[in-house]
Parts: C-alpha cells; sequence; structure tokens
C-alpha cells in the first residue's frame, strides 16, 4: 500500500466570502458564475468596494485542488499538497487553514518564497451561484520545483487543477507531474475547474492530459462546453477520448459517472442551498478518497454527493472534522 492516497497541486489561495447582490455584478462589469483572474491593485480596489457595501461573510483557506485535498483529509485519507505561498501574514493564515490532519505540502520545512499570497474575492449570489476574482500572488509561480517526486511516486492518484492552465509555470509543473505518474503507475486525475478554462484554455488543458487521464471531473457545463454536446449523456461519450473513467456533477440533479465499464446515476440530496463556492472540490475530494480507498464508483459517487450537498448548506467551502465523519459513517458502514 502506498504513503499517499492522493497527491494535489494547485493554487493556494486566501477565500474572502461576500453575499452581494445581483446588480453588483452589472454594476462591476463582472460576468457573473465563473472565476476571472486580476491584477493585485484591481483585486484591493474591488475588495475595497465589497467590504464597504456587504461586508466580510468568511475569510478561509481556498484554492480548488486545496479544497479537495482537506476533504480527502478529514474523510481520513492521507494526502500531500504541493503549492506555494509567501511569507506574509496571509501565508501563514493558509497553512494554518490547511490543517495538519494527514496532509503534507512541500512547506513542511518553511520552504516559502518572497512576494504576496494569493487571495480569491468569492461573490456569492442570491441563488447561491458564486462568481470569483482571482489574484493568484506567488501561487502564480508554481513550478516543477515545488513538486516532491518521491511523494507523487508514493501516491495512488495523482490529482491536477484545471485552473493551473493559467499560468505557464504551473501548467508545465502539471505536464511534469503527469508524465512522472505514467511513468510509476500512479492514476492520474483531472479537474477541468471552470466552464472559463475550457472556453479559453482548452489548448493549455489538451496539454496537462496529454494522452488521456484515468479520471476526470467536470461539471455538466464544463463538460458540454468541453464537447460542443447539447446533453450531458453525449457529452460523456465525446469525453472517454480523453479519460478511461469520468465524473460530471450536475448540481441539484445529482452527479453521472462511468466507471470504464458502466454508467451509473448518483442521486442529488434536497438541502436549502445557501452558497455553491467549494461544492465540486468537495465532491471530488470526497469521490477520490473513497475509490483510493478501495470503494466502487457507486459508493464514492453516493459519499461524494452527501458531502458536498452539506457543504452548499453552509457559508464557505470546507466543513469540519466531525461534519466529515458524519457523513462518512451514512454512506461507508
Amino acid at each position: 500500500m502506498k504513503k499517499y492516497h492522493v497527491y494535489g497541486i494547485g493554487a493556494a489561495l486566501v477565500d474572502q466570502e461576500f453575499e452581494v447582490e445581483d446588480s453588483f455584478f452589472q454594476h462591476e462589469s463582472i460576468q457573473k458564475g465563473i472565476m476571472t483572474l486580476v491584477d493585485g491593485e484591481s483585486q484591493s480596489t474591488l475588495e475595497k468596494r465589497l467590504l464597504d457595501r456587504f461586508g466580510l461573510k468568511t475569510r478561509a483557506g481556498g484554492g480548488s485542488a486545496a479544497n479537495s485535498i482537506y476533504a480527502i483529509s478529514q474523510f481520513g485519507g492521507n494526502a500531500f499538497f504541493s503549492c506555494k505561498v509567501a511569507d506574509d501574514e496571509a501565508g501563514n493564515f493558509y497553512l494554518e487553514q490547511l490543517g495538519h490532519h494527514n496532509i503534507h505540502t512541500n512547506l513542511d520545512n518553511h520552504n516559502r518564497g518572497a512576494g504576496v499570497t494569493g487571495k480569491c474575492l468569492v461573490m456569492v449570489s442570491p441563488d447561491t451561484e458564486r462568481t470569483m476574482l482571482s489574484f493568484l500572488g506567488i501561487s502564480e509561480t508554481l513550478s516543477k520545483n515545488e513538486i516532491d517526486v518521491e511523494a507523487l511516486k508514493n501516491s495512488e492518484y495523482l490529482y491536477l487543477e484545471g485552473y493551473q492552465v493559467t499560468s505557464d509555470t504551473g501548467r508545465a509543473a502539471s505536464v511534469y507531474a503527469r508524465e512522472i505518474a505514467e511513468e510509476h503507475g500512479v492514476k492520474t486525475s483531472i479537474t477541468l475547474s471552470d466552464p472559463a478554462m475550457v472556453q479559453f484554455f482548452r489548448g493549455g488543458l489538451q496539454e496537462m492530459i496529454g494522452d488521456g487521464v484515468d479520471l476526470l471531473f467536470a461539471n455538466d457545463v464544463e463538460a458540454k462546453e468541453w464537447s460542443g454536446k447539447e446533453t450531458v449523456e453525449e457529452a460523456i461519450e465525446d469525453l472517454k477520448s480523453i479519460a478511461k473513467q469520468i465524473v460530471v456533477t450536475c448540481g441539484s440533479k445529482g452527479a453521472q459517472l462511468f466507471d470504464g465499464e458502466n454508467h451509473i446515476s448518483i442521486a442529488p440530496h434536497k438541502v436549502k442551498a445557501v452558497d455553491s463556492n467549494g461544492a465540486g472540490d468537495m465532491f471530488a475530494g470526497a469521490f477520490l478518497y473513497a475509490v483510493s480507498a478501495g470503494h466502487n464508483f457507486e459508493t464514492a459517487g453516493n459519499l461524494a454527493s452527501l458531502a458536498a450537498a452539506t457543504t452548499v448548506s453552509s457559508f464557505g467551502p470546507r466543513l469540519p472534522f466531525d461534519a466529515h465523519q458524519k457523513i462518512k459513517a451514512q454512506i461507508i458502514k
């Protein structure tokens, strides 16, 4: 048995969440429902307006792959996370938020750089949809230097974050990690991350995917955007050309899975949603925990569905340890 269930690579961002009105997006010329990269000055200007008008709802460690890795650790899996934070207050806060429960990182020896830790402004609208403006800061320079080759070789799965496609060094690091994983029998997985990544960075995502990955995560919008198909079922057929196994989340409609042989429908859990931020990250984290621990796709999908539903019923992208254990006890007997 390998030391780590999952080895992840991704941006280390501090999330600041705000509850906003839809009119705010129009006033600020912000495209709703996607992640947009901005420079530090533009983000600071918008942050001040958000604080003045709405006030801060929550502050937490974030980053898509990081949220998934955190979930894996809280369910009981061992994980390694490669990231980059600066030696600043936000970096200290981020590492504290990442937690120490079954997570190792390339920063364990205080290997932190000069610069500014990345930040993400998460705006949650009345329909619970999240819109994000991210300044990557030092995360933009994540590179092959942050990859721990021995830890990667000693992992069941490699998990790549599609957002890394926006950084030349981050994309190169992801390709490098995938090639190492393939060479040493580590299963590869990737999330498409966001419709904007598919729309504007498709070539870079294809570079990260290479000849194909073992497991691909996408939501229904991303899957249809990638394939050009009108239904999730048609999109999954198209995605089989780049992935052996596929997970497509469909929000309140549950999820559609392909385990390499069978198509599996996962039922949703009805909850009062207040914040969709982190739902996809939680789904991927719970799913990866379950399959890396030896459970089948249906069990993994059921665990992930309940975990994602629980996440959207409260603010913030992460749940406390006790909540993970309660979810796990309901699905994995």
